[in-house]
């Protein structure tokens, strides 16, 4: 993983807040994630993860608050924000009706890229796809959309990569993959968003951890920072820094 900081951000959040009628799921959050980085973002279920995620990406509207992506305001310039960017959801739902080659072709013509073929190529190579090129979206299983998924994400030359939950439905090979994809992603200088309940990927790859709790960004920062942070959690390591910051007490011994 590199890390340029000196380099504008990919990603300015500022004074973000989501609401759901009178619920609000998001409160006044900040962070900013730079080029090179992993950014992990836990916390407890309903911590707000998703819909942030989802309004980085474009999917749910900016209300209140300030979301840039590569220094293109997204509810000013939305279409050039989201030409910089790629979201892969919790669950994947690729069109139906398009096979798996045709979900590249569509994404390298959507995104204006350039002799695609080889990239394209490697990346079906790397998460064991090559075969199920003529596969239609609705005959993938849960990890196979998941693949597929990845394999669009990464066409191109994307700026800012936002993950949901991204191992859900691999297999152990497919982890692996997934894995080291997303660190040679952050190193040709991507901004990956890591958002996991797995807190020992987040712990293996994240540059940075972004911690949320009802809503609240309760932590962002190195996990040597988080450790100073949470002096009390004599081990350090991420599973009790997260009960330390989101209320949980102590995390269960094993």
């Amino acid at each position: 993983m590199t890390s340029s900081a000196q380099a504008p951000p990919a990603l300015v959040v500022r004074g973000f807040t989501k609401r759901y009628e009178a619920f609000v799921a998001v409160q006044d959050l900040a962070f900013e994630a730079r080029a090179g980085e992993i950014l992990g973002v836990v916390g407890p279920n309903g911590a707000g993860k998703t819909s942030t995620l989802r309004s980085i990406a474009g999917v749910l509207p900016v209300a209140s608050g300030v979301i840039s992506v590569c220094g293109h305001d997204l509810a000013l310039d939305e279409q050039a924000a989201k030409r910089c960017l790629r979201w892969i959801p919790d669950d994947p739902q690729p069109f139906e009706a398009l096979t798996v080659d045709e979900h590249l072709e569509f994404t390298a013509a959507l995104y204006g890229c350039a002799n695609w073929r080889p990239q394209a190529d490697e990346l079906l190579a790397r998460f064991e796809l090559s075969d199920k090129r003529e596969a239609l979206g609705g005959e993938l299983s849960r990890g196979m959309r998941q693949k597929l998924a990845m394999c669009c994400a990464w066409l191109g030359s994307p700026q800012l990569v936002l993950l949901d939950e991204p191992l859900s439905g691999l297999d152990p090979r497919g982890i692996r993959a997934a894995k080291q994809a997303i660190l040679e992603l952050a190193a040709r200088g991507a901004a990956v968003i890591l958002s996991s309940h797995l807190l020992e990927l987040i712990e293996a790859l994240a540059s940075r951890l972004l911690i949320l709790d009802r809503g609240r960004c309760v932590f962002v920062g190195t996990l040597d920072e988080a450790r100073a942070a949470f002096p009390a959690q004599q081990r350090g390591s991420l599973e009790e820094i997260f009960f330390a910051a989101t209320g949980g007490g102590s995390a269960p011994q094993a």
